[in-house]
Parts: structure tokens; C-alpha cells; sequence
């Protein structure tokens, strides 16, 4: 069987021929740029193929791109939000100090007797008789706390302490029902006695005379008598007045001026006439 180029060129004849066209091409156009507009042309050609072929590299770039944007964008917002908390913690804490430094200085600045010595203390506990009205603070023996002394809040008498122990103290409420506090009207001056309901929000004034000059809305404030509060410190406001002249007495009520249902920080004070009578009882008892 005869090939049909079997009387051609051997291939390395050809494989030289091609090797010596393609070093003479390369000369002309070295020398005579004689293939500058032809090669223009075939990179035009070639131009969109190169596109095309960039293309799905270019793609996935754009999508990795992309994706790392978006994760970024999802590190970025759990970051803000976790900063925000976090801020929004410190604002919270922030404004419960201010608070709570708005109270110690209204307590600290209370009125009257400015040379009088105050403490500030804290409440521990409530008591829950539901027939007695007590509180524990804490502050005691090791503090100068001592029976009988007068206690406030920012907004006026609390009640007095009536157990001192080593460390902490109770403190009897002026709304218990054991308890009473002489006091004055503010407008006129009418001295009465406060006594406590068994309610926190309500206070009693008894044994009063039909003609007192009383007004709903007239503020009790401590007379001083009895040496146990101080006077001047607000403790009630007259809320009712019911005068039934089939009874001895009108029916008076008063609502205290202490927050007694939301107590956390208290004053104790010591007035100077205190100081005396310890330093008189140490004189009066032989050592």
C-alpha cells in the first residue's frame, strides 16, 4: 500500500525549513517592521479571546471580594453591637451612681443645725412582722451610734434607733404603732403629737381640740421636745381632717415626709446637747 506523502521531505528536513522561514521572518521584521500592522490586527483578534479568558478569574475575585465585604460587614456590626452594650451598661451604672451621689448629698446637706454631727448609713434589712415597723442598718456601737437617736432621709424623720448592736442598729419607724414624735405646725406653730398608724404611708394625730387651727396641707416639722429629735426637720403633711362634733376629737391624718417605703441610705445625727449630757453622765459616774 503506497502512502500518499511518501515521496515528500523527510519531517527533519522540514522541521529545518520551518526553523530557517521563521529566523528570516524574525530578521525582516527586526529590520523593516514590515509585520506592525498585521500584528495590530491579530491582537485585535486576539483581544476579546484574552477578555474571555480573564473573565471567570476576575468573577471569582469579585466574589471573594464580596464575601469577605460581607463578612467583614458581619464582624464589623457584631463588634458595634457588643460596643454598645457595653456602653450602654456603663451609661446605665453611670446614671445609677449619679443617683445615688444625688442622694448622699441631699442627705449630707440636710437642713437645720448645720454644726450637728451626721453619718450616713445603710439599710440591711427590713423587718417582716407585719405588726411592727423596724429596720436594721449598718452602723452600730463601733460608730458612736446610740438609743434613742434620730434618723432621716433626704426628705425628712425616719425614726429613731431602739437596739444598738456591736456593728449594726434597728431602727424604729415613726409609722409604727408604738411610736409618737412631738411636733409643730409649720404655719402657726400649733404644737401636736404624731403617732404612728401601723401603715407607712399614714400617720395619726390625736387628742386634738375641735378649734385647732389646722389646714389639709400644713407641714408638721419636729418641735425639739423631748431632746430625742431635733427641731425643725419636716416629718408629715395634714392630709385629712374629718371634724365630727359627736366625738371628742377630730379625725387627723397625716402622710409622712420620709419615704419609708423605699429607704436605702439614712443620716444619723448627733446634736451637741447629746454631747453634753454623755460628757455630764461620765463626770456624774466614778470611774
Amino acid at each position: 500500500m503506497n502512502l500518499m506523502f511518501s515521496s515528500g521531505p523527510s519531517l527533519p528536513n522540514r522541521l529545518a525549513l520551518g526553523l530557517l522561514l521563521s529566523v528570516a521572518l524574525i530578521l525582516f521584521d527586526h529590520k523593516f517592521d514590515g509585520f506592525g500592522t498585521t500584528r495590530v490586527y491579530l491582537n485585535s483578534l486576539v483581544s476579546p479571546l484574552q477578555y474571555l479568558a480573564n473573565l471567570p478569574g476576575q468573577l471569582l475575585n469579585a466574589s471573594a471580594s464580596r464575601f469577605v465585604s460581607h463578612e467583614r460587614l458581619f464582624d464589623d456590626n457584631a463588634k458595634l453591637t457588643h460596643d454598645a452594650m457595653v456602653m450602654n451598661g456603663q451609661l446605665q451604672r453611670l446614671t445609677f451612681l449619679q443617683e445615688e451621689n444625688d442622694r448622699l448629698r441631699s442627705l449630707l446637706n440636710s437642713p437645720v443645725q448645720d454644726n450637728t454631727r451626721k453619718v450616713v448609713a445603710e439599710l440591711m434589712a427590713v423587718d417582716n412582722n407585719p405588726y411592727s415597723h423596724q429596720i436594721v442598718i449598718n452602723k452600730g456601737a463601733i460608730n458612736g451610734v446610740f438609743e434613742g437617736q434620730p434618723v432621716l432621709d433626704d426628705k425628712g424623720i425616719v425614726g429613731q434607733i431602739m437596739q444598738v448592736s456591736s456593728t449594726n442598729s434597728r431602727v424604729l419607724l415613726i409609722a409604727d404603732v408604738t411610736h409618737a414624735i412631738p411636733v409643730r405646725v409649720a404655719r402657726n406653730n400649733v404644737r401636736l403629737i404624731v403617732s404612728g398608724s401601723g401603715s407607712l404611708n399614714e400617720l395619726l394625730i390625736q387628742h386634738v381640740a375641735h378649734s385647732s387651727d389646722l389646714k389639709i396641707g400644713d407641714i408638721l416639722i419636729s418641735s425639739g421636745l423631748g431632746n430625742i429629735f431635733p427641731e425643725g426637720y419636716p416629718v408629715a403633711t395634714i392630709t385629712s381632717i374629718i371634724r365630727d362634733e359627736s366625738r371628742p376629737f377630730p379625725q387627723i391624718r397625716a402622710k409622712p415626709i420620709a419615704q419609708l417605703d423605699r429607704l436605702k441610705y439614712l443620716l444619723l445625727l448627733w446634736s451637741e446637747r447629746t454631747s453634753e449630757d454623755k460628757q455630764a453622765v461620765k463626770e456624774i459616774i466614778p470611774k
